[in-house]
């Protein structure tokens, strides 16, 4: 039995149809990548499965205990509330349970001499005990780590854009839901945290729809894919890899039909000027068929950039990088970094959030000064620089008029003169959109515009933070194709695998204290030499430990007065150590949610742990040699 089935659902925004009668079945556990243009209503279709925006036509049918976890684009949380506060909320009963426990505990902890409020936790713990929420507890804030929020306490209102996405998609990962809708996860991460969500939805145990524009992620994740485009929802059996070629396939057998529809159409236009007399009924059937063919509408082509613009010539010496040094308060974001950029390089910058990458951008791009070092920016450059903010776009202006302010044409290296409107025309505008106002354009058709805008400008070097956050994948191919051309020098800030293999063929890694590792190759080539080193040190750590563990264990010849003393009062030792377990154990259930002492727990139990294992690798040690005696 399907999961959920959406029939016939119709939506429109002004003139611009984005559901078109559109119907389709989710089964259980399926993994669906939806996949189109920005603006072809993608948002829209997760939020009317979601009920959080209707449609004016259309069914969706589920189950009545159907359940729904949803992490929109802009996800609305409450700021006064906590991170661990936020992640409990939802109405599954283990999610009240551990919510009304947290809440109980946060009470308590304010007046811990009441005593009705000391009984309250006692109940809370109670239930905890009975639906085996401890689990769901650790599983919450293990979930929360991995996506980079390690203060659990925080007020989510404290916590940046990009935090606060990371917290929405913590507390939908661990509601029980039949489906889990992502609209764009992997925005705000970092490759760590996409590996490890990739992992995670693997084991997923409900259906899962996701928006995503990171391909590799994708093509790892899904089963199937929809793909929107003019109002019309298109189904693919298989991951993006399969997409990609089913989808070449069905545009293909669709320029074939379009071919055989305007030969058609020209016999019955022909056919039509002759105007034979005394078939009036034939005639008029033959009339009303040229106008229905008139009236298909051919599927439209993604646009595509086979010319390399006239880019303004870049000299030898483009930037060059020395021993800067930046801070931010008490913070070492960048020290005594040096590098250069020169024509035709491709560096492609990543590493963990908040490690300065795009501040260094900002130095690189004179926006920012360093603390100390220099930047040296050659004479021709000519920088693009498409940033992660917003852009400041004037949305009383015509979607061609602002591109116009850019340049009123652009001309390739073979001196072929390519107008605005053609432009725009490859980035996806086609020309009945072209005069709309752009406050009638959803947040990624603005950066696509704003994208085509800097490169109309004909930059020599190119400065593209974080562009795969807000443009969707039709649009990243076309700038692939773009920088594949493009003879200048191109830095990119990115976490995505897949946008960084295409454009970036060296690497800056990014690390904490301002350090930064390079890099000569692929992204996917640097991430398996990262396994592979941590791989070799594991096993080179669990060699050493055997080795020392075998050589503690190699019997005495002779007991020595240190012996003797140690095995008089090793057993009290392994006995004191087991007790303190026991009491540490009991305070990380009376910590409940205070984040800040289970950390500290936690180090005291590893510390007690390992120092049983020495008492009993001791106690082990002895025993031989006694029986030796």
């Amino acid at each position: 039995m399907s999961l959920l089935v959406a029939n016939n659902l119709k939506k429109t925004y002004g003139e611009k149809t984005l559901l078109d009668d559109v119907s389709f079945t989710i089964e259980p556990k399926q993994r669906i990548g939806l996949i189109g243009a920005n603006g072809t209503g993608k948002s829209t279709l997760l939020r009317a499965l979601n009920e959080t925006e209707g449609t004016e036509k259309g069914t969706i049918r589920h189950a009545k205990d159907f359940s729904i976890a949803f992490v929109d684009q802009e996800p609305q949380l409450r700021k006064d509330q906590s991170v661990l506060t936020t992640v409990y909320e939802g109405e599954a009963p283990m999610m009240r349970t551990l919510h009304r426990y947290d809440q109980t505990l946060r009470r308590y902890q304010q007046n811990p001499t009441d005593s009705h409020m000391e009984n309250q936790l006692y109940k809370a713990q109670a239930d905890m005990d009975a639906f085996g929420a401890w689990e769901a507890e650790t599983q919450a804030k293990t979930v929360l780590t991995q996506l980079g929020i390690t203060d659990h306490e925080a007020l989510v209102g404290e916590l940046s854009g990009g935090q606060q996405k990371r917290v929405a998609l913590a507390k939908a990962l661990i509601q029980p839901a039949d489906l889990l809708i992502l609209d764009e996860p992997t925005n705000h991460l970092d490759a760590a945290s996409i590996a490890w969500l990739e992992s995670f939805l693997s084991n997923y145990k409900g259906a899962l729809l996701l928006v995503t524009h990171d391909r590799y992620f994708l093509n790892r994740v899904t089963d199937s894919i929809f793909e929107l485009e003019n109002g019309k929802l298109y189904y693919y059996e298989g991951n993006y890899e399969a997409y990609l070629v089913k989808r070449a396939e069905r545009i293909e057998q669709a320029e074939q039909e379009e071919e055989k529809r305007q030969n058609t159409l020209k016999r019955e236009l022909a056919w039509l000027k002759r105007m034979p007399k005394a078939r009036g009924t034939k005639q008029k059937a033959r009339v009303d068929r040229v106008e229905a063919l008139n009236a298909e509408t051919p599927e439209q082509k993604q646009g595509t950039l086979n010319f390399v613009s006239d880019t303004k010539r870049l000299g030898k010496k483009v930037i060059e990088v020395t021993d800067i040094s930046k801070w931010f308060s008490n913070k070492k974001i960048l020290e005594d970094v040096s590098t250069r950029i020169d024509r035709g390089d491709r560096v492609g910058i990543t590493g963990e959030n908040g490690t300065g990458k795009s501040t260094f951008l900002h130095i690189l791009a004179g926006r920012l000064q360093p603390d100390m070092g220099d930047v040296e920016i050659g004479e021709t450059v000519r920088i693009g620089y498409f940033t992660q903010g917003e852009a400041d776009i004037d949305d009383s202006l015509r979607v061609l008029e602002y591109i116009r302010e850019g340049a009123e044409v652009i001309t390739t290296k073979e001196g072929v003169t390519i107008t605005a409107e053609q432009m725009l025309e490859y980035f996806l505008f086609p020309r009945a959109q072209q005069w709309t106002y752009i406050s009638r354009l959803s947040g990624g058709e603005r950066r696509r515009l704003y994208l085509l805008r800097i490169l109309m400008e004909e930059p020599n070097v190119l400065f593209l933070d974080e562009p795969t956050n807000n443009l969707d994948i039709p649009t990243l191919r076309l700038l692939e194709e773009y920088l594949t051309h493009f003879p200048g020098a191109v830095v990119t800030v990115s976490h995505d695998r897949y946008f960084l293999d295409r454009v970036a063929h060296r690497l800056l890694i990014f690390e904490s204290e301002g350090k930064i590792e390079r890099f000569d190759g692929y992204f996917e080539d640097y991430l398996e030499r990262r396994e592979a080193r941590q791989r070799e040190a594991s096993h080179s750590k669990t060699t050493s430990k055997n080795f020392t563990a075998e050589s503690e264990q190699r019997p005495r010849k002779k007991v020595s007065y240190k012996d003797q003393q140690d095995w008089k009062t090793i057993e009290d030792t392994i006995a004191n150590l087991e007790q303190q377990q026991t009491e540490l154990a009991k305070e990380m259930e009376q910590a409940g949610s205070d984040s800040v002492r289970i950390q500290e727990l936690l180090q005291e139990q590893e510390n007690v742990a390992a120092k049983l294992d020495e008492a009993m690798d001791r106690w082990a040690e002895l025993a031989a040699i006694m029986e030796e005696e």
